[in-house]
C-alpha cells in the first residue's frame, strides 16, 4: 500500500477526513475510492459516500475478498448512521466471516459492533447483547470502543438499568476523549444528557411527577403496581403482565390505575376502552367480560372490586398503585421518540423500530407534518424525515415498545 493511501487511513482513523481528503482526492483506484467514500461519509454526504463506496467494491479484484469485506461494512455503517435499517443483515454477517478467515480481526470485529447497533435500533435486545459478548472490546479502534460502551448503555437504557448504563457511558466518554475526536466526545455527551432527561411520566393519587430512568428502575423495584403505559404491561412483584396484544384489557388496566384509589364509573370504561359514547346494556355486558379476564390476569396481584357506578381496584394493605407514561403523550408519541435521536428516519426504518406496519407509520407522519411536528426531504425510497428543531420529550430511553393498535 502505497504511502497517501496509508496516509489517509491514519486521517480517517484520527476524525480528519478532510485531511484524508486532501491526499487521495484527486484519485479513482479501488483503495482511494473506499477511502474517499468513507471520508464523505464522516462530512455527512452519506449519498456520495454510498456510491464511492459501491464503485471501490467493483473496482477492487474478485480475489480481493478482504477489501471487498472492508467496503461492505462501510456501507452498513453509512445504513446505521442513514437509518436505512433494511439494509441486508446476512451480507454484513457475510462480510464479518470473510474478514475472520483473513486474519482481520480488528474489522471483523468492527462488523459485530454494527450488528450490535443495528439489533438495539430494531429492539431485539437479547441478540445485540449476544453480539457484543462474542466481541472482545480490546480488538476495536478507541472510537469504536466508545460506541460499543454506547451500545452497551443503550441495551441498558431500554432495561432501565440506570446504574449498568451511566457505568457504561462513563467508560465510553473515557476512550473517546482518549481517542481525541471531538464529535465522538459531543455524541458521547448528548448520550449523558438524554441519561439524566426525564423518562416518564409517574401518575399516582391524582398528582403526576417526572421521573429519571434511575426513578423508574427504582420504582420497578418497588412494591408498587405500575401500569406501564411505555411498554404497555402492569408490573407487580417482579412479575410482568404483558397487555400489548390485549388494547381492551390495558386501557381498563390504565383507566383504573389513573384513576386510582378512587372507582372508575361504567360510562368512562366503556368510553375508554371501546371508544362508546354511552353505556348502553350491550356496552355494559362486554365491559363484565372484560373485567372478568382483566380481574383473572391481574390475580393475586390486585383485586378489581364491583361499586354501586363502576369498578376499582383493590390491593393489599400497604401497597400502591401507579400509571407510569411517556413524559410527553401524543396521539404519534412513539414515532416523536424515535424520530428525537436527531436522525433522518425512512419511514421502513421507523416501522421496523416499532414492530408496525409501513402504512401504520406512513399515516403517522403524514399527520404530525401537518400539524408541523416532522418535516422530511428526499423523494421515493431515498426520503427521509426529521423533526425540524430537537424536542425536550419525549426521550427515547423506554422504547422501542410494540405498539398495537384496535
Amino acid at each position: 500500500m502505497d504511502a497517501l493511501i496509508t496516509a489517509a487511513g491514519r486521517a480517517l482513523a484520527a476524525g480528519d477526513p478532510l485531511g484524508a481528503l486532501n491526499r487521495i482526492a484527486l484519485r479513482s483506484d479501488a483503495p482511494a475510492l473506499a477511502l474517499r467514500g468513507i471520508a464523505m461519509a464522516q462530512l455527512g454526504d452519506l449519498d456520495i459516500a454510498k456510491a464511492l463506496l459501491r464503485r471501490a467494491g467493483r473496482a477492487f479484484s474478485p480475489r480481493e475478498h478482504r477489501a471487498r469485506a472492508r467496503c461492505v461494512v462501510a456501507e452498513a455503517e453509512i445504513a446505521l448512521v442513514s437509518r436505512d435499517l433494511g439494509w441486508p443483515e446476512k451480507a454484513l454477517e457475510r462480510a464479518r466471516r470473510m474478514l475472520s478467515r483473513h486474519g482481520d480481526t480488528v474489522n471483523a470485529a468492527y462488523a459485530r459492533y454494527l450488528s450490535a447497533r443495528h439489533l438495539l435500533l430494531i429492539g431485539r435486545l437479547d441478540e445485540a447483547e449476544r453480539e457484543l459478548g462474542a466481541l472482545d472490546p480490546g480488538l476495536l479502534p478507541l472510537q469504536a470502543q466508545a460506541g460499543y460502551e454506547m451500545v452497551v448503555a443503550g441495551i441498558a437504557m431500554r432495561r432501565v438499568e440506570a446504574g449498568k448504563a451511566r457505568a457504561a457511558l462513563e467508560r465510553a466518554a473515557a476512550a473517546a476523549v482518549q481517542a481525541g475526536i471531538p464529535a465522538l466526545v459531543s455524541e458521547v455527551d448528548a448520550a449523558r444528557r438524554a441519561l439524566a432527561a426525564p423518562a416518564a411520566r409517574l401518575i399516582a393519587k391524582g398528582r403526576e411527577e417526572l421521573l429519571q430512568l434511575a426513578q423508574v428502575e427504582a420504582l420497578f423495584a418497588s412494591d408498587t403496581v405500575v401500569v406501564d403505559a411505555c411498554r404497555y404491561v402492569v408490573r407487580s412483584a417482579g412479575e410482568t403482565i404483558r397487555l400489548g396484544t390485549r388494547p381492551v384489557l390495558f386501557a381498563l388496566a390504565r383507566t383504573l390505575a389513573e384513576a386510582w384509589p378512587r372507582d372508575v364509573s361504567r360510562e368512562n370504561l366503556v368510553a375508554r376502552a371501546f371508544g362508546g359514547k354511552v353505556a348502553d346494556e350491550s356496552h355494559r355486558a362486554r365491559l363484565r367480560v372484560e373485567i372478568g379476564r382483566l380481574r383473572a390476569l391481574l390475580r393475586p396481584h390486585a383485586k378489581l372490586r364491583a361499586t354501586k357506578d363502576g369498578f376499582v381496584l383493590t390491593i393489599a394493605s400497604g401497597r400502591d398503585v401507579a400509571l407510569l407514561a411517556q413524559p410527553v403523550e401524543d396521539s404519534h408519541g412513539d414515532v416523536l421518540a424515535l424520530l428525537g435521536d436527531g436522525e433522518a428516519w425512512s419511514s421502513a426504518a421507523l416501522a421496523l423500530a416499532l414492530g408496525v406496519s409501513s402504512r401504520t407509520v406512513q399515516r403517522a407522519l403524514e399527520r404530525l407534518r401537518e400539524e408541523g411536528k416532522v418535516r422530511s426531504f428526499g423523494r421515493g425510497r431515498a426520503c427521509r424525515w426529521v423533526v425540524p428543531t430537537l424536542p425536550g420529550f419525549p426521550t427515547n430511553l423506554l422504547l422501542p415498545a410494540k405498539i398495537t393498535g384496535g
